[in-house]
C-alpha cells in the first residue's frame, strides 16, 4: 500500500515597487499618493510590512509535486487557508472512480496549529504532524486537567521532513 502524506506551507512573494503603479513624478500620478484605499478582493496583492506582497499557499505530496495552490494577499494568515488548501486536493484515479481527496497524513508547521484545523483533520480521519506552539502548550498546561491531553505529534517524522526540505521552524 502506498503511504500518501501531504505537506502544507506558504511563502510570500514581494512585488517590486515599480509594479505597484507609483510614479517618480507624484503630480503625474492619477490616484492620490499612497495608492487606492483597498485592493479588490479578487486580487492576490496586499499590503504588509514589506510593501505589496502576495502569499502562495501550497500542498504537495511526498515527491514534492504540487496538489493544490491558493493565492491570497500577503497579509493573510496561513491557518485560515489550511482547510481551503486541503479541500483543493483532487488526485484522479486510474480508471473509473472519484478523484482521491483525503490523504493519510498532513504535515505542517506551527502556523497551522489551531483547534479548528485539528478538528477538521479529525473529522475527516486524517492524521497530522503539526507541532504545538509554546504559547498553546503554556495555556493548556495552565488550565491543568481541564486543558486536556496534548495533541499527538511525531517529532522524529517532523525533524526528518525538515532535513529533507531544508525548512526552518518558526
Amino acid at each position: 500500500m502506498i503511504n500518501w502524506q501531504v505537506s502544507v506551507d506558504s511563502t510570500i512573494c514581494r512585488a517590486h515597487q515599480h509594479a505597484t503603479g507609483a510614479r517618480s513624478d507624484g503630480a503625474a500620478q492619477k490616484e492620490p499618493p499612497g495608492g487606492v484605499a483597498t485592493e479588490p478582493v479578487d486580487h492576490g496583492l496586499g499590503r504588509s510590512r514589506g510593501g505589496f506582497t502576495t502569499k502562495i499557499h501550497l500542498s504537495c505530496e511526498q515527491g514534492q509535486k504540487p496538489l493544490s495552490i491558493i493565492i491570497t494577499a500577503g497579509q493573510r494568515g496561513d491557518s485560515p487557508q489550511f482547510v481551503a488548501v486541503l479541500e483543493g486536493i483532487r488526485v484522479p484515479r486510474i480508471g473509473p472512480g472519484r478523484p482521491r481527496s483525503r490523504p493519510e497524513r498532513v504535515r505542517g508547521d506551527k502556523a497551522y496549529s489551531s483547534r479548528g484545523n485539528r478538528a477538521y483533520l479529525r473529522r475527516r480521519g486524517i492524521g497530522c504532524i503539526i507541532p504545538e506552539p509554546a504559547d498553546q502548550v503554556r495555556n493548556r498546561k495552565k488550565r491543568g486537567s481541564a486543558g486536556g491531553r496534548p495533541p499527538a505529534f511525531d517529532a522524529e517524522d517532523y525533524q526528518a521532513r525538515h532535513a529533507v526540505l531544508g525548512g526552518t521552524s518558526r
